[in-house]
Parts: C-alpha cells; sequence; structure tokens
C-alpha cells in the first residue's frame, strides 16, 4: 500500500511478512562521543531491577514454547515479468510466530501467516522451528479461522520432548498498564523478546478476513507499546507471570516508510486470548477445514453496485429523505433473506420480499430491519458479526428489530447450525 501526498499515512499493516532487516545510522552527539570518565563497574546482579528480573524469569521459561514458522508456496508471476523473459511461476516466502498450546503439539498461530496466496487456493508448504534445533520439521493444518485471523497447526515429526505448552492466560481481567511481552520473529529474526505495557483492553479494529478477502470483522483487540514488527504475527504476548494473553496480529504503522514495509510505531495489536480460547476446541475439530464466526441466518437486504458487484450496506448509506419516504429507520441492517432452520428463522424474523431499484442500488422491503445486537448498534452485516464473534453454542443475542412502525426486541439462541464448519478450503 502506497501513501500519497505530503505527511504520514498511518494503516493497520498485518505482521506475516518476509524477513528484512533494517539498519538505521544513528548520529552521535558531541556528549555521547565524549569518553566517559572511568568509575566503578555495578554489581550487576545486585543492580537488576525486580521488574528486570521477572522478565529474565519469563523469558528463560516459557520462551522454549514459541515456535518459528516458514511458510513457501508457488505463485503466478507479475505478467509484466514475463514479458522480460521471467517464468510463469515463482516461489513465495514467508515468516512467522506461533506457540505451543498444548502436550500433544497444537500450535497457534495467525491465519495470514499460513494461508495460502498462490492458485487453485492450495495451502503453502508449512515448516516449524523450535529454540535449540536448527532443522525445521513440516507442519500441517488443523484448522483455520480466517474471520478471527488464527489457525491452528501441528507438526506430527516433532519430538515430544521439545514441545513445551505455554500457559494461557484470562484476558478479561487484564488492566491497562500491566507489563506485557512480546515473542516472536520479527523481520525473521526468529525467538526475539520485547517488552512493554498493556496500553488498552478493548481496542476496537477490523481484524481477520472477510468473505472472498474481505475486511475483517471490527472485535476487541489488546493494545500494546512492546515493539512488534512484519514476522512477529502469531507470536504470544505475555503477562509477567508468563501467561499468553493475546497474539500478535496487527501494527498501526506509518505507511511507506522503509521501502513500505510496516514498522513498529508503539501501537499493537492483539487478539485477547479468551477468544482464541473459546475457539480452540473447533478449530482442533476442524479436521483441516476451515471455522465459521457464528452465524444467525440472516442476509442484507440492501445493496449498492460496485465494480466488483453488490456489496451489502446499512440505511446509514441513504438519505434522510429517501428513508422517511421509504418508512425505515435512520440505521439499521435490512433484512434480505433468512436462512431455513437457523436461530434467525426459529425466532420468525421476517424477510423483505417487495423489491425496489434506485440508481446504483437495490433493497427488500416489507421485512425487518435490525438496529442493534445486545444493545449496540447495527448498521451492517459486520457489526452484527461483531456482537457474535465471542458467542458459542447455547448462548443468547438480543435484537432490536424494527417491522413497519412497531419495534421490538427478539432474543436468539446460538445453535450447532450457527457453527458450521466448512472442510477443504
Amino acid at each position: 500500500m502506497k501513501g500519497k501526498g505530503v505527511g504520514v499515512l498511518l494503516v493497520l499493516v498485518g505482521l506475516g511478512l518476509g524477513a528484512t532487516v533494517l539498519r538505521d545510522g544513528v548520529p552521535l552527539g558531541a556528549a555521547q562521543q565524549a569518553a566517559p570518565a572511568a568509575s566503578a563497574p555495578l554489581d550487576e546482579p545486585g543492580a537488576r531491577l525486580q521488574n528486570e528480573q521477572n522478565t529474565i524469569d519469563v523469558v528463560s521459561r516459557f520462551e522454549p514454547g514459541l515456535v518459528f514458522i516458514s511458510t513457501e508456496e508457488v505463485v503466478p508471476q507479475d505478467p509484466f515479468a514475463m514479458m522480460f523473459g521471467g517464468g510463469q511461476e515463482e516461489v513465495q516466502r514467508g515468516v512467522g510466530s506461533g506457540f505451543f498450546v498444548n502436550d500433544a503439539g497444537d500450535i497457534l498461530t495467525n491465519y495470514h501467516v499460513v494461508a495460502g496466496e498462490g492458485s487453485g487456493g492450495q495451502q503453502p508448504k508449512i515448516t516449524v522451528r523450535v529454540m535449540g534445533q536448527e532443522a525445521s520439521v513440516p507442519a500441517q493444518v488443523v484448522g483455520l479461522a480466517p474471520q478471527y485471523d488464527l489457525a491452528l497447526i501441528r507438526a506430527p515429526g516433532l519430538k515430544k520432548d521439545l514441545i513445551r505448552p505455554i500457559p494461557l492466560g484470562d484476558s478479561a481481567s487484564l488492566k491497562v498498564g500491566q507489563k506485557a511481552i512480546a515473542m516472536g520473529a520479527p523481520f525473521g529474526l526468529d525467538f526475539s523478546v520485547t517488552e512493554g505495557i498493556v496500553s488498552s483492553t478493548a481496542r476496537q479494529i477490523p481484524i481477520g478476513f472477510g468473505g472472498n478477502g474481505g475486511q475483517g470483522i471490527t472485535q476487541k483487540a489488546i493494545q500494546t507499546d512492546a515493539a512488534i514488527n512484519p514476522g512477529n504475527s502469531g507470536g504470544p504476548l505475555l503477562d509477567s507471570g508468563g501467561r499468553v494473553i493475546g497474539i500478535n496480529t496487527q501494527i498501526y504503522s506509518p505507511a511507506g516508510q522503509g521501502g513500505g514495509v510496516g514498522q513498529s510505531a508503539g501501537v499493537g495489536f492483539a487478539i485477547p486470548i479468551d477468544t482464541a480460547r473459546n475457539l480452540l476446541p473447533r478449530l482442533q475439530a476442524a479436521q483441516g477445514g476451515t471455522v465459521n464466526a457464528p452465524d444467525i441466518g440472516i442476509r442484507g437486504g440492501l445493496a449498492v453496485q460496485t465494480r466488483q458487484g453488490p456489496l451489502p450496506v446499512g440505511l446509514s448509506v441513504l438519505s434522510s429523505a429517501g428513508k422517511r419516504q421509504l418508512g425505515l429507520p435512520d440505521q439499521g441492517l435490512v433484512v434480505g433473506q433468512v436462512v431455513p432452520g437457523t436461530p434467525a428463522a426459529r425466532a420468525g424474523l421476517r424477510a423483505g420480499t417487495e423489491r425496489q431499484q434506485f440508481r446504483g442500488g437495490v433493497i427488500l422491503l416489507g421485512g425487518d430491519v435490525v438496529t442493534r445486537a445486545d444493545g449496540e448498534p447495527v448498521d451492517a452485516l459486520e457489526d452484527l458479526q461483531a456482537a457474535l464473534i465471542d458467542k458459542k453454542e447455547g448462548e443468547t443475542v438480543t435484537l432490536t428489530v424494527v417491522r413497519g412502525e412497531a419495534t421490538r426486541e427478539v432474543r436468539l439462541t446460538l445453535d450447532a447450525s450457527s457453527f458450521t464448519v466448512r472442510t477443504g478450503q
């Protein structure tokens, strides 16, 4: 992504990129260049701070649970390269991080670390390497969750004594200001450690990947100033007790600096470990397939036409006069379809049946409009999905629904149909 114009463009950058080492020449000031006055060396063990010792203890105990991940896949070559004698395909390599979550050797990482980009949707070749080992071991996908930007992989050939699970913490009890220790492979520099604090416990950002490569779902993320960079993706964020509190996933970075590669600006984001823990049983049961975010069974009934085709949108895109004329609320998700056998169908939600076209789009009228989910405003499918993202089977969601001039609350219970697993790619 390239920035245009003057100034610095800040963007959210995924961290699973190839290794790049940056070296900055830092000039020394006159005071720094002057030789320091002779003094007796400090007693280092005695001068060591309690916080410093804690970091050393956490790293020495739990860093062996960190996993360095490499991927390799064949991708179509740029057609312009072929004009100058290049081949039709090239090998693309990537690096990322992960960590053991159990004695069986399951490795949690980001989806974008192991997702393929080649033709035919083929999974890239994945290898992993643990601390103290020179050889890499082939790994395979256990389950993928693109909407959460999470994946579970396993290396069957890895020796059991090399599997060192890192305990999972409790992200719901985090407090701003707590210590945060990030482990991973920034720019391919494997088994690196940085330290900072938890800067925010509930920063709302798009995480993961929607359908057809679309934008991820808005979710709560942990913000930290512990330095994380490309290659840190999928690595653990630990607290002072050595428990995993998050999975490093994105940075807020100046774009286009240093050759266009996103770099740490002291604002990094991690997926809360509670989200990953809730998802773990489904990933383990996916048999190499894709785990979807919860779905109550409704589809949008308002769409605008784009170059890529119809795009579902919320009522906020329509003019106030147009909404008044159609008898619609100021904002909300128009229900265009209710899938049979789903929680929405059992709750009696109604899809629109009167199709009206307008310049640049189409709307289905006569059905329900969802305006809130668990009290939070809804104006698009992404807003509804954000309210469902952390829910499990058997839990409920309360929708505020407008039908004509009546407004009511509808309580839906998520069941097995809300958590369909797609096998294969």
